[in-house]
């Protein structure tokens, strides 16, 4: 993924709400499509996002027993899968509705990941599943998740994006833009499911990304699509001290 604006033009792009009316509509986006959260994400993703979340563990490569931050957790299924590696979750979301349905065999927080109450230093590892698009300020997310990651702890980033091929980008945005609307509103909430594709806008190119993760005190960044370049994923090192890998 490069373009600055994928699938989206940049006049629906100026259209998203953009700071404390963007972290309204979302956690209340959210509290809506709670209740059939990950059912909708199974069928609108034709069952990828279980091998996304597998992927996104892997890359964590942390010994048995370390505990991972879960960033905007929603239901929890970041959280199982990390249980399942045995590995120890912590989950952390806004959504009061995301948290009511979630299953999880480790503690769960209600807060804004940007503001966390978690001490520093206090986490191995962390882990994110398409909550990228739907922060306020990606720069200030990085320079907390570097402040609650211990040195040499790694972070793995799970997002969506769009193919880069003109065949599979043209089917994925029939599919993004008519399919998964149709998908939610049978199912879910019609408004959030419309929003899938439009968010999009919101993710700057993976250099930039890149870029934010060094400054914030990341090393050994690296950027992986998946499935085609239907999703992607960021992983990263914290580092000792500035300055050095």
């Amino acid at each position: 993924m490069s373009p600055a604006v994928v699938g989206t033009s940049p006049a629906a792009a100026t259209q998203l709400p953009t700071g404390p009316a963007k972290v309204k509509a979302v956690r209340q986006m959210f509290d809506a499509i709670a209740v059939r959260y990950e059912l909708v994400n199974a069928i609108v993703s034709l069952g990828m996002d279980r091998g996304w979340r597998h992927r996104c563990v892997d890359a964590l490569e942390l010994p048995v027993g370390s505990v991972v931050l879960d960033v905007a957790c929603g239901t929890g299924d970041l959280c199982r899968e990390l249980d399942r590696r045995l590995l120890r979750p912590v989950g952390v979301d806004m959504s009061s509705g995301m948290l009511a349905h979630a299953r999880s065999p480790g503690p769960l927080v209600r807060a804004d990941a940007l503001v966390s109450p978690f001490r520093t230093a206090s986490f191995d590892g962390a882990v994110s599943g398409f909550a990228l698009r739907n922060v306020t300020d990606l720069a200030v997310l990085f320079v907390e998740l570097a402040r609650v990651t211990r040195p040499g702890g790694r972070i793995s980033l799970l997002d969506l994006a769009e193919p880069e091929a003109h065949l599979l980008r043209l089917g994925h945005r029939l599919w993004t833009n008519y399919a998964v609307p149709l998908v939610g509103s049978a199912l879910s909430d019609s408004a959030a499911y419309r929003y899938l594709p439009r968010s999009l806008a919101y993710l700057p190119p993976a250099s930039r990304v890149v870029e934010l993760l060094e400054l914030a005190g990341f090393g050994a960044v690296q950027h992986e699509l998946l499935s085609g370049g239907v999703s992607q994923l960021y992983t990263a090192t914290r580092k000792h001290e500035a300055g050095t890998p």
